[in-house]
């Protein structure tokens, strides 16, 4: 489980020294967020990026609305270091370091917001996206991605057999309520966010490539990229050094029966979910 505090340390570290990979991965649900939100958005508005890593939404955003003030706010520093580092020399863009269930601009409200699988670590998400609705001027759209079940996404599910071998009881776990499936369950999305004063919300499944490797060796990139982000990483974490060269090794060959071309490919399914603040909610 990925908890909102790690975020500010190791994990948060991590993500930042992998963003390029991440990028890859979710590339295709970066260019759905930024052209519904750009459909959306309105003559030049104050756009919120929730969970904004190192700042791909956002730049793209600037790109697809012009003259748009864009805040990105993320939990790790060294995220927003690197979102701001790519933002050098552009105009409209902002990246602080912050908690979105808790942080509040100087002034103004924002005029649609967005967020790239990055509202699944609250501890209180309920608390959260009311937080985050008291940012959002009336009828402001919101858009943001998630994962669905992990059984629908086989990038997690081609991990089974090493799970089985290694931590079986890993499988049999529930999802936990914090984490990157905590919004697998469209009813409870939908939950959290009419009792935090949003309108009942579009949930579109949106299935696309998860690009894990490519290059010269994609099995060696698809390898690396999975001992630093996600369950294999985790795994990796809890075994002794013969164990984890030996789920590496399994891995390994399960990436090669992926690969295609100059590339490891995985289908996986997100939820993007559409829905706009109340125009009578109190602020």
């Amino acid at each position: 489980m990925t908890e909102a505090s790690e975020w500010k340390g190791r994990v948060g570290d991590v993500w930042a020294q992998e963003w390029r990979r991440t990028d890859r991965a979710l590339a295709p649900v970066n260019d759905a967020l930024v052209a519904r939100v750009a459909a959306q958005a309105g003559a030049r508005p104050a756009i919120l990026d929730i969970g904004c890593g190192a700042g791909t939404t956002s730049l793209a955003l600037a790109k697809a609305v012009p003259g748009a003030e864009i805040t990105g706010i993320d939990l790790s520093g060294a995220l927003i270091a690197v979102a701001r580092a790519r933002a050098r020399g552009r105009a409209g863009l902002r990246f602080e370091a912050g908690d979105a269930a808790r942080w509040a601009p100087a002034a103004g409200r924002f005029g649609a917001m967005v967020s790239r699988h990055g509202i699944m670590f609250f501890d209180d998400p309920a608390a959260a996206f009311a937080h985050i609705g008291s940012l959002a001027a009336p009828e402001a759209p919101f858009v943001f991605s998630c994962f669905r079940d992990r059984a629908e996404n086989p990038w997690v599910g081609a991990l089974g057999p090493i799970f089985e071998r290694f931590a079986p009881e890993a499988l049999a776990a529930p999802p936990p309520p914090v984490g990157p499936f905590a919004f697998a369950d469209p009813a409870r999305v939908e939950a959290i966010l009419t009792g935090a004063g949003f309108a009942a919300p579009s949930i579109e499944a949106f299935d696309f490539d998860f690009v894990a490797g490519a290059g010269e060796d994609p099995v060696a990139d698809a390898l690396a990229f999975f001992r630093r982000i996600g369950p294999f990483a985790a795994l990796l974490k809890a075994l002794d050094d013969e164990a984890g060269g030996a789920a590496a090794a399994q891995l390994a060959a399960i990436l090669a029966s992926h690969r295609a071309g100059g590339r490891i490919a995985f289908r996986a399914a997100a939820w993007i979910v559409s829905t706009r603040r109340n125009a009578g909610t109190p602020s």
